[in-house]
């Protein structure tokens, strides 16, 4: 019997997401450098709907295979890929397809899909959300590349993603890289996200004195709001775990380094090569970099002292504010990745549906929310300038402002740093604001670099004098 699939690179996303193929019916063939992961994917494909079988080899793994061919690599983004796609090519047919799962740079993708048309095969860029859980049991899933390859797999993708509102949570987001761009975003709003909620938790924790059992509390019901998301329950679920030996919150033990893998970066330089802001974004990738400069904070606040001071206000009220902060700062940061992917969609041709985003995020993915479903609406609504605009997002946003200003005033005059709130606040004040201070900087640059600058009062570009007194 020729198997549905192939799948290259059986770690832990690989392999779950095998076995979920395995669930639906599907017939795989797995393939690993190391030939004890292929056996694993055997034995615990036993208790499936159709058991997966391990190929010896990339020859023996495409031998199997129905035609068209359809190949899923799952093995670490960079050089990796383009050495399995040299060792891969040379054994495939014209119309075989080739699927990339990993988080792979967009432009790689819209080169290696190019290289592959010269051999006449079809290279898909997918992006998968979810991790381990959302592999095995339901991935939201976001699809690059042309259309007669997701002919073939999308019904597949279709079948093992995370469902919400009945929907599958995949779609075809649109041609070449397009698939690995919105996932890349999806990473970037996640960053942002994750920094809000970090940054809430330190400062009802170290700037309000509140123990960890009480922001847990204060993050539950939060939860039962608008911030009902996945990455609060993950959040409570830490603030609720305690170290098996002593009995501490875990947390504490924890060392305040942050990793990372790239994706905020990419994110980050993307919002500045299409030319659209995501300060929240770039903002929780430059907080990581800072919390990875532990030794040196060290020294630094030995040698500066630490700026903290203690607050003696209403606890309560602050904590509020601080729900309010959160919500605000997540609209704030949903709002700045959706316009980075609309920015690329029309710079590029993409013809990207934001609101079909929208609603594929809402299942299986790491930044699934409640917040997400009116985003849809507002989406689906017509076109929007920006998502904290939207007539559907407004009502939610406009009673949290005042949360986020008062967030960042406690934590500027108390010495508790709060960077993607900042960012957050600066973002939508900057968005109201109509008249901003652009014009020193265009005074500046016609200064020193007879730039030449627009006005107000008419048409055409000007140069000035600056040195010219009147």
């Amino acid at each position: 019997m020729a198997a549905d699939l192939g799948v290259v690179g059986l770690g832990v996303m690989g392999r779950n997401l095998a076995l979920n193929f395995a669930d639906h019916g599907y017939h795989v063939a797995g393939l690993d450098r190391d030939p004890a992961a292929a056996r694993t994917l055997a034995e615990r494909s036993a208790a499936c709907s159709t058991p997966a079988i391990a190929a010896p080899d990339r020859a023996g793994l495409v031998a199997v295979l129905a035609r068209p061919r359809v190949l899923l690599l799952l093995i670490p983004a960079g050089a990796a890929v383009d050495e399995e796609l040299a060792l891969l090519a040379p054994l495939l047919e014209p119309g075989d397809i080739v699927v990339d799962g990993g988080n792979s740079h967009y432009q790689d993708t819209i080169r290696r899909a190019a290289g592959m048309r010269g051999h006449g095969l079809h290279f898909a860029g997918l992006g998968i959300s979810g991790g381990e859980r959302g592999a095995r049991n339901g991935p939201s899933l976001m699809g690059g590349g042309g259309a007669p390859a997701y002919a073939r797999i999308g019904p597949m993708l279709a079948d093992i993603a995370a469902r919400a509102g009945g929907r599958p949570c995949f779609a075809h987001v649109g041609p070449d890289g397009a698939g690995h761009f919105v996932k890349t975003l999806h990473n970037g709003i996640e960053y942002a996200l994750m920094q809000l909620i970090a940054e809430t938790a330190h400062a009802a924790h170290h700037l309000l004195g509140y123990a960890q059992g009480s922001v847990r509390a204060a993050f539950e019901e939060w939860a039962r709001g608008w911030m009902d998301s996945f990455l609060m329950e993950v959040s409570i679920d830490a603030l609720a775990a305690r170290d098996p030996e002593s009995g501490r919150p875990l947390l504490e033990l924890i060392v305040d380094k942050a990793s990372q893998k790239g994706t905020g970066q990419w994110s980050a330089a993307a919002a500045l090569e299409y030319g659209c802001p995501a300060p929240t974004i770039a903002e929780a990738v430059h907080a990581r970099c800072l919390s990875a400069l532990r030794p040196d904070r060290l020294r630094a606040e030995a040698a500066l002292g630490h700026p903290r001071r203690a607050y003696d206000g209403a606890r309560e009220e602050a904590l509020a504010f601080l729900g309010q902060g959160l919500l605000a700062g997540s609209i704030a940061a949903y709002a700045q990745g959706f316009a980075v992917i609309h920015a690329a969609s029309e710079a590029r041709g993409w013809n990207i549906d934001l609101a079909l985003l929208a609603r594929i995020w809402q299942g299986g993915c790491i930044i699934r929310s409640r917040l997400l479903e009116p985003m849809a609406e507002a989406l689906t609504a017509g076109p929007t300038d920006n998502l904290a605009l939207a007539p559907a997002i407004v009502p939610i946003l406009r009673p949290a402002e005042e949360g986020l200003r008062r967030t960042v005033a406690l934590g500027a005059l108390h010495g508790v740093p709060l960077p993607a709130h900042a960012s957050a606040l600066a973002y939508l004040d900057g968005l109201r604001t109509g008249r901003l201070w652009a014009n020193m900087i265009e005074a500046q640059r016609d200064h020193f670099g007879a730039h030449g600058f627009a006005r107000l009062d008419r048409p055409g570009k000007f140069h000035h004098d600056w040195t010219a007194r009147p």
